[in-house]
């Protein structure tokens, strides 16, 4: 938080201080820029599109995928979770944590049946990585609190959770520095009153927002690709339960809220790719809190393209599409945490048929608007490439952080 304070200081700071629209380049005259303090515009788009892929591929945690899926099922099931991480980073946040909620709340229903399980158990739960031997997903806090279940996961090491995660606190680690380093080298730029360009204040979002994912997921395991049988050997058979479907919207509104209301565990083999407990029993324990984590991780996101408001532009249709898209990256995250709001309270009373359409065709268009307008900042962060300030090549001269005499 202290970090984004600075941030939010230090680039509002020099906004003030802008001159005929371009911002940060005021230290840049042509014969500046020399062999020993220059970038190239390939080191720009590296160093944004390396911190890019940490922000996406390695900080995004899937949940365990349905058994025997081939390698290519595997790899495209990461990439579409990659692009929505890539268009709606702040989904990435609200998932990571109803997930830390999830496994926050099964270590305490475990603890007053006397078992000691870790965080990692938690989070290997709520990413349905244990299932009954007839090969459905344990998640839900009534089987769970069955003395076989209770016994079976207590019996599993975290170390053999563990040895199943593609990933451990060194490449995290890694990871969450490579972020942190991009963002110091902004701060740095913006110090020195140097360009930064549309590129980097959109990747500067992913490196914020990404933060608070890996602190999030910190415990949770990374790409497990199959998962762990526990309970008796044999089972007493549950009649009843189809194969849940989801609709579309339903798997839209579980990975904006989490709920998956029509999902039955017991009658499928995996979870769904947002899922993190049963809504039933998360909604009475604060789990809303998550979703206000999202809408806020949502504003910040967009707000930190806004701070480019007065940048360096091609041409000014370019401009105006940039504060625009910024405005409703920003906006639209609250515009749907209120709608949401009132969709629900509305659900019974003498307004509901007045409120639900409103507050539906408003949430629709957000809907709508939101991908359109992430995709406009994304073409526009590489179009204004072309076109760069003098002061976007000059390399931050560290040395005058360094004490010396």
């Amino acid at each position: 938080m202290l970090l984004l304070l600075l941030l939010a200081h230090t680039l509002s700071s020099v906004n003030q201080n802008s001159v005929q629209g371009r911002i940060l380049d005021s230290r840049a005259p042509a014969d500046s820029c020399d062999d020993t303090n220059c970038r190239r515009l390939f080191d720009i788009i590296w160093g944004c599109l390396t911190t890019l892929f940490a922000c996406t591929w390695v900080s995004v945690h899937p949940n365990v995928p349905p058994p025997n899926q081939s390698a290519f099922a595997l790899l495209w099931r990461r990439l579409k979770m990659m692009l929505i991480a890539i268009i709606a980073p702040e989904l990435m946040v609200g998932f990571a944590a109803r997930q830390l909620w999830a496994a926050r709340r099964f270590l305490k229903e475990f603890e007053k049946h006397g078992v000691s399980i870790t965080l990692t158990h938690g989070f290997f739960i709520s990413m349905g990585g244990f299932v009954s031997r007839s090969g459905h997903p344990v998640t839900t806090i009534k089987e769970l609190t069955r003395p076989e279940y209770l016994s079976g996961i207590q019996h599993i090491e975290v170390e053999e959770i563990r040895d199943k995660s593609k990933g451990d606190a060194l490449s995290k680690g890694v990871a969450l520095i490579q972020g942190l380093w991009f963002i110091t080298q902004c701060l740095a730029r913006v110090h020195q009153r140097l360009a930064v360009t549309e590129l980097e204040v959109a990747t500067l979002a992913f490196a914020v927002v990404n933060i608070f994912i890996w602190s999030l997921w910190w415990a949770k395991p990374l790409d497990v690709q199959h998962q762990i049988s526990v309970g008796p050997a044999t089972e007493m058979q549950h009649g009843g339960p189809t194969i849940p479907h989801l609709s579309q919207w339903d798997r839209l509104f579980g990975a904006l809220k989490g709920d998956y209301s029509p999902y039955v565990p017991i009658a499928a083999t995996s979870v769904p790719a947002f899922w993190s407990m049963c809504w039933e029993e998360a909604y009475p324990h604060d789990f809303h809190l998550p979703f206000l984590i999202e809408i806020l991780m949502g504003a910040i996101f967009g707000a930190i393209h806004c701070t480019a408001w007065n940048a360096s532009f091609t041409s000014s249709l370019e401009i105006w599409m940039w504060r625009t898209s910024s405005l409703l990256v920003a906006a639209i995250p609250a515009v749907l945490g209120v709608f949401f709001a009132i969709y629900a309270l509305s659900a019974t009373g003498p307004i509901e048929r007045i409120i639900d359409p409103i507050s539906g065709a408003i949430i629709m268009m957000a809907i709508v608007l939101y991908p359109v307008a992430r995709l406009f900042l994304i073409v526009i962060a590489f179009t204004t490439l072309q076109a760069l300030p003098q002061s976007a090549f000059v390399d931050v001269a560290w040395s005058i952080y360094i004490p010396h005499l």
